[in-house]
């Protein structure tokens, strides 16, 4: 594994956030001046395609990346917020509905946030 891509799983398993590339861009570039936004891109997809990281897309706002530990998400449809939120395992019941064996699986919930709710009812 590069040095880069060392670092940028270090910073995502420091935030409490889901961040973008860019947003990883910039806190490695805190560290490495010389680092350019294509390096950050291809260690996401390597660190991706190798499961030690996941990438969370939402239609109309960019990927964001998190640690991989098993939990689920919330996605505001209004305003793209995303939080965690842990639920029941739910593999052994997927995996008895679809009759395979189950290796993962990613849910997102959608619905409007407190935030936004507040907004529409004033």
């Amino acid at each position: 594994m590069t040095e880069n891509a060392k670092r940028i799983l270090k910073i995502i398993h420091a935030s409490s956030e889901h961040l973008s590339a860019e947003q990883i861009f910039l806190r490695l570039k805190e560290d490495n001046q010389g680092v350019v936004l294509a390096t950050v891109y291809n260690n996401l997809a390597s660190l991706y395609k190798q499961g030690l990281v996941r990438k969370i897309s939402a239609e109309g706002y960019p990927d964001r990346y998190d640690n991989i530990r098993q939990h689920d998400h919330l996605i505001c449809k209004n305003c793209g917020k995303l939080s965690d939120i842990q639920l029941e395992d739910l593999t052994e019941k997927l995996r008895e509905q679809t009759g395979i064996p189950i290796l993962s699986y990613d849910l997102k919930i959608h619905y409007i946030c407190e935030d936004c709710r507040n907004t529409q009812s004033s």
